[in-house]
């Protein structure tokens, strides 16, 4: 059995059960005590669980408010301009880009107006940007429609970025991590972020210096999966080296 495996059971487990002790564990999966209490803090590290003496149980994720599109973008909304600009200095004529949902990437959008490219997204505050714009050939994502945040998500939107290959995605984020993890506060939005790491050559996280920590209790990815952070210069060093460390590049807006 693999490790992801025996970890995927042990969640299965705390499920059914609500909390299980580590012997409890080890006699049911049929290994050592010592590799479940490693199991244990990994899953306790991706917020899937929670530690407690001698065991774990199911970690609480009460669900986080709904923000409306409109607020999020009055939020830190210069600091969000400026990674925008720098953001879209990336993309050259040509290129293939995912825009991921969320306010930033809806600016990163209106730098990209003129421009000889092709734009994917699900974000419809993207396609109230560029869809007046004939130099930019735009694809738009199916899915349900999301009114609050402007955006369509669901299985179709998945679906369809599995057949998608890009130059770029630029991902968004509620929150990274002083120990690396990039998070996310909605479950519809968590699985099509996941479904853009695999659509393009390269992965571009945006995220201003509010983001450090920021919130979210879903894990996205690491920044091993990163290859260029954009952020400000008021983010949070320690978490900007971990991402360098992993092999992203760093660019200060």
């Amino acid at each position: 059995m693999t490790s992801s495996m025996r970890r995927a059971q042990i969640v299965s487990s705390l499920r059914a059960k609500g909390a299980a002790s580590v012997r409890e564990l080890a006699e049911t999966l049929q290994v050592s005590e010592s590799t479940i209490r490693r199991d244990l803090d990994v899953l306790d590290r991706n917020g899937e669980l929670l530690r407690t003496y001698g065991g774990a149980a199911l970690s609480p994720r009460p669900a986080a408010p709904e923000i409306s599109f409109a607020a999020s973008a009055e939020h830190d909304s210069a600091e969000k301009a400026a990674v925008a600009e720098r953001a879209a200095a990336l993309v050259e004529d040509d290129m293939v880009v995912v825009l991921d949902i969320g306010t930033s990437t809806r600016l990163l959008a209106r730098h990209l107006r003129g421009r000889p490219v092709t734009v994917i997204t699900a974000n419809l505050a993207v396609l109230d940007e560029l869809r007046d714009d004939d130099a930019v050939r735009l694809c738009l994502l199916g899915g349900v429609l999301r009114r609050n945040y402007l955006s369509l998500v669901g299985s179709l939107t998945e679906t369809a970025l599995r057949q998608v290959r890009a130059d770029l995605v630029f991902l968004s984020c509620t929150g990274v991590r002083p120990d690396g993890h990039v998070m996310d506060d909605m479950e519809v939005e968590t699985p099509i972020k996941q479904a853009m790491l695999d659509s393009a050559d390269r992965v571009v996280l945006v995220a201003s210096e509010a983001k450090f920590p920021g919130t979210g209790s879903l894990r996205v990815c690491s920044l091993d999966r990163i290859d260029a952070l954009v952020t400000t210069a008021g983010a949070d060093p320690r978490t900007l080296e971990v991402c360098r460390e992993a092999g992203g590049k760093v660019y200060i807006a």
